[in-house]
């Protein structure tokens, strides 16, 4: 049987549809490993229930938080074998009534699971070790002035929409005002799971052009933000050694031209770590105390990354030289004149929606990167 596809593009082959989605999903199945997810969920039920669980609560909420993690990766993949089990049995009721009364619904069934074994495939690309956490997500305006400025800010409102469609959480904990518009830099905090995993792949700089709405002659203006997007782990402090005498630490007042992405406090703290130049700083908090010891928790988790990324630098050196670092260069054009497109430079990815881009609207650009490193290997991942 076979019915009208969405769109009224063609034929839909039902049957082929539900036998490709049966082999994606045991396929899925193996490289989530269900069967020893199954087996770790009855470990840690039985570490959770232990009377004295919370005599150590560090321990207790990793135990709880990795049960978490793993009975909804189980309920997931459950979940789309019970929606696939429906969407079999009611084409073959179908087939065998010759009734197509059902076909909307089957419709809706077959939709519901090619979005959702989509983005269970999407968990396929996740490898590194800290692709499961939050993301620190630091934005500089480049070259450009007060452009780059607004574009700076542009692209803070950009994730901000993008973290608010996947239901992710979002915390600014530092902006700074441009001179006359936008922002020099901002610094946030973006939780969900799998945030550094996805937002690592905007790491880069994107470049804007299009007619200035800063200069009088409204002339074509080409303008540079970089994004930089570090694992943000909040117990990094226990694994990194930060001494008291290695800091600089100076209080200020906020100033007032940021608008709603700035607290107006005498509280803001920069914290300056002497021996690597890290410089971090936090505003958003109610008291100097908070914001001191939320600057301190992204210093140790950037701390922690620069770690790593030395110790994966001296691992590719012992094998020779891998090309180009793409740290510095465009990753991304986003053309507002004199036509309309948004291309990544990297995938070749690219689209005429720039409105939709620019409302969060990336996911696309993200997949196709992530694809493109997973191809290229670990080399090109720059974590």
């Amino acid at each position: 049987m076979a019915r009208p596809d969405k769109g009224g593009a063609g034929e839909r082959d039902v049957r082929s549809e539900l036998t490709a989605f049966r082999t994606r999903l045991e396929e899925a199945e193996q490289y989530l490993g269900l069967d020893h997810l199954r087996a770790r969920r009855a470990e840690l039920e039985k570490e959770a229930g232990r009377p004295d669980l919370w005599d150590d609560q560090d321990n207790a909420r990793a135990v709880t938080s990795e049960l978490g993690s793993v009975s909804a990766d189980i309920g997931v993949l459950e979940d789309i074998g019970r929606r696939l089990d429906d969407a079999e049995t009611l084409f073959e009721l179908m087939i065998e009534e010759s009734d197509d009364s059902e076909a909307g619904e089957l419709a809706e069934l077959l939709d519901d699971l090619e979005r959702r074994l989509g983005e269970l495939e999407l968990r396929s690309l996740f490898s590194g070790e800290y692709d499961e956490r939050d993301a620190l997500v630091e934005l500089h305006a480049g070259a450009g002035g007060t452009d780059a400025q607004d574009w700076c800010e542009m692209l803070l409102r950009m994730y901000e929409r993008w973290t608010e469609r996947r239901g992710f959480a979002v915390e600014i904990d530092e902006a700074s005002a441009g001179q006359e518009a936008g922002l020099l830099s901002a610094t946030v905090i973006v939780k969900g799971r799998f945030a550094y995993g996805l937002l690592s792949a905007e790491r880069g700089v994107h470049r804007l052009v299009r007619m200035s709405p800063f200069d009088a002659q409204h002339r074509r203006q080409t303008s540079f933000s970089s994004v930089d997007v570090t694992p943000f782990i909040d117990d990094a402090t226990s694994e990194v050694v930060i001494d008291d005498k290695d800091l600089r630490v100076d209080t200020y007042r906020s100033s007032g031209a940021g608008g709603q992405h700035v607290n107006k406090t005498d509280s803001a703290v920069r914290i300056t770590h002497l021996p690597s130049g890290i410089v971090v700083s936090c505003q958003n908090e109610r008291s100097q105390h908070q914001n001191r010891a939320r600057a301190l928790q992204i210093l140790a988790a950037k701390l922690l990354a620069r770690q790593e990324a030395e110790r994966q630098a001296a691992m590719e050196s012992l094998s020779g030289p891998k090309g180009e670092i793409s740290w510095g260069n465009q990753i991304r054009s986003y053309v507002l004149a004199p036509y309309q497109q948004v291309k990544d430079l990297r995938s070749g990815v690219e689209t005429g929606n720039v409105d939709a881009v620019l409302d969060g609207e990336i996911d696309d650009f993200i997949e196709a990167e992530l694809r493109r490193r997973r191809a290229e290997g670990p080399a090109d991942q720059g974590d």
